[in-house]
């Protein structure tokens, strides 16, 4: 018994000791030298890196991302392909539901291979297990300590697009993502080693110093700080392009990015956007009718740019390329690849603010998105939408709030479709449209129902003050709801873990209104599974309105009155509880409707026993 009592009082102090931890996060500087030999979409690397551990770990062992084994016969990408044949991303598979992946040749795979690493001068032994290294280290990684590596690779680009790859659909020679060999995160849930299925990346911020040497005839786009323009095409009208052996080198700089990204063709043309107090932004693309939005974008990106940060922060980055390449749309370090060829000024925009906004949800505010992807897609799918919405209003005219497009399109799926669940691993999803449901759809409407619950006043100070606290850091969805209760008073966990553990649909009607000595009786029942306050208007017969606001127990507090619109707080629904009635000092033929959420940001599941209209 009493050794029972005595591991157990250590299990509590470490408990405890992993509560009071002090956040940290790991720094690393890469310093490369990339040649590329265009013919055969081959290049070699070398690269010194250099890593400080922050952690109270002494780290023994280390790892890599070797993204591009991916694009390989009987890779785990490969194999999951196989598995959802026809449903998975049409992208990856031929009409007949075979992988792509699975009919690369040798010359048509991605690889990278690692022909030398070293720590501090010693050679190190490592074992490749598809896209992930495993490095035993030739001595420890002390807390607060810092080490060298020095490392020698080569690669071929694959020949099929998935972000990366080479000529892609509209004639982008190459797409250079997730192309080097990328140290791996850790932090206290110890190394983040997740294998490339399909989709989510997470990385350590850093600094990155690269130098590419190709052919003369290239144009470049990436992140970061060109250093030499007056030495390369197409940056310059006053510049003197350098050529060595039909080569030019191409010199960038990044600090405090988490990852590096470039793409190159010889039909790129360069224009810049420069944003008042704000980044100088470049557009790189193939110049033809086919995108002549580009050009329009250019009367817009200022306007997107003061929208973000009047929202949620300033964009603190000197450049930002938006650059024709991949397969659709994918955010990196300073810049996104998206395709060109749009068929209309609203899809091209769209495109942009989606990857744009990824700036501040995925790379400022670094949330690891292979375990939490709505937090990166959600949140940057919910900044799309209110762009979208103050630049093109028509696009949302006449509707009750800036999110209604994605509401409709999550109620439509969870009404015919099996959902699941949200806070799954980004790879671990069945279908792909699980996934982009749960990812896109259900994270953004997290912040649109959180705006509901909290107040607008209050969601604004929320955002504002997750950004400036956690930017250029990892931040959990813990750390949001943190702010998020701090800010409004309000426990909002039980909205955390019914939104993220589960696949529960919201149900509220109104079941009866009647009269009663004088009074209008309100009767509501929550026929769902998934408890919420709720807001309830009434509009009576002379046009005036007035909010019922009726708080839920779990959250001990209630928002303060939002709208120009009186409102009434009523007492707390308890969640355990079926039916909620109340009275309003009228007759009821004083009432022409009452409705539940006029502004439609509750997700429910059936509106249409959501409002009473008084024959």
């Amino acid at each position: 018994m009493k050794k029972i009592f005595t591991i157990g009082c250590l299990l509590m102090i470490f408990v405890i000791q992993s509560q009071m931890q002090q956040y940290y996060q790991q720094h690393v500087d890469y310093k490369m030298d990339i040649d590329v030999n265009v013919k055969d979409y081959q290049y070699s690397g070398n690269q010194t890196i250099t890593y400080t551990n922050n952690s109270p770990d002494t780290l023994s062992v280390f790892y890599f991302h070797l993204y591009w084994n991916a694009f390989q016969p009987n890779s785990m990408m490969d194999q999951k392909l196989q598995e959802l044949g026809k449903s998975s991303d049409g992208r990856m598979i031929t009409k007949e539901g075979v992988s792509r992946i699975s009919i690369l040749k040798p010359n048509e795979i991605g690889y990278q291979k690692i022909n030398s690493l070293k720590q501090e001068g010693v050679e190190l032994k490592f074992t490749v297990e598809g896209t992930v290294m495993k490095v035993q280290l030739a001595k420890p990684i002390l807390p607060h300590q810092a080490t060298t590596f020095t490392m020698n690779w080569e690669a071929q680009v694959p020949m099929m697009i998935r972000r990366a790859g080479r000529n892609n659909p509209e004639g982008i020679d190459l797409t250079m993502t997730q192309w080097y060999p990328k140290v791996a995160e850790y932090d206290y849930e110890g190394w983040h080693t997740f294998d490339y299925i399909a989709r989510e990346f997470q990385g350590v911020f850093g600094n990155f110093d690269v130098s590419v040497t190709i052919d003369s005839k290239y144009i470049l786009g990436a992140g970061g700080v060109l250093l030499n323009p007056q030495e390369v095409k197409g940056y310059s009208v006053q510049s003197k392009p350098i050529v060595k052996n039909n080569k030019s080198l191409w010199h960038f700089k990044a600090e405090n990015i988490h990852d590096f990204a470039w793409a190159a063709d010889p039909d790129y043309t360069v224009e810049t956007v420069q944003v008042p107090e704000g980044p100088l932004v470049y557009l790189v693309y193939q110049k033809s009718e086919k995108t002549k939005y580009w050009e329009q974008t250019k009367a817009i990106i200022p306007q997107y740019y003061q929208i973000m940060k009047e929202n949620f922060g300033p964009y603190p980055y000197p450049t930002y390329s938006f650059i024709q390449g991949g397969d659709g749309g994918m955010e990196y370090g300073m810049c996104s690849m998206i395709l060109g060829n749009a068929k209309s000024l609203e899809g091209l925009a769209g495109l942009m603010f989606h990857e744009g906004s990824h700036s501040w949800f995925q790379q400022i505010l670094a949330t690891n998105e292979s375990m939490r992807a709505w937090m990166d897609e959600g949140f940057t799918s919910y900044a799309e939408s209110l762009a979208m919405a103050k630049i093109f209003p028509d696009s949302v005219n006449k509707t009750p709030n800036d999110h209604i497009k994605t509401l409709t399109g999550y109620i439509g799926y969870i009404n015919n479709r099996v959902e699941e669940p949200m806070g799954l691993f980004a790879d671990h999803f069945k279908t792909n449209n699980g996934y982009s449901v749960a990812a896109y759809l259900k994270g953004e409407i997290f912040l649109v129902q959180l705006e509901y619950i909290v107040g607008k006043q209050n969601f604004h100070k929320i955002m504002k003050t997750y950004f400036d606290t956690w930017k250029f850091k990892h931040p959990t969805d813990r750390d949001f709801i943190h702010i998020a209760q701090k800010i409004s008073g309000m426990d909002l966990k039980w909205y955390w873990n019914y939104m993220t553990t589960t696949t529960r649909k919201i149900d509220y009607s109104i079941k009866e209104v009647s009269e009663n000595a004088g009074n209008t009786v309100v009767t509501l029942e929550n026929m769902g599974e998934f408890p919420m306050p709720v807001d309830i208007y009434v509009t009576y017969a002379d046009g005036s309105q007035k909010i019922y606001t009726i708080p839920l127990n779990m959250m001990h507090d209630a928002k303060d009155q939002e709208f120009d619109i009186p409102q009434v707080q009523l007492p707390y629904w308890k969640w355990t509880q079926k039916t909620y009635s109340f009275e309003l000092p009228v007759t009821l033929n004083n009432i022409k409707t009452i409705e539940i959420d006029s502004t439609q940001r509750l997700a429910d599941s059936n509106i249409t026993n959501n409002i009473y209209k008084n024959k």
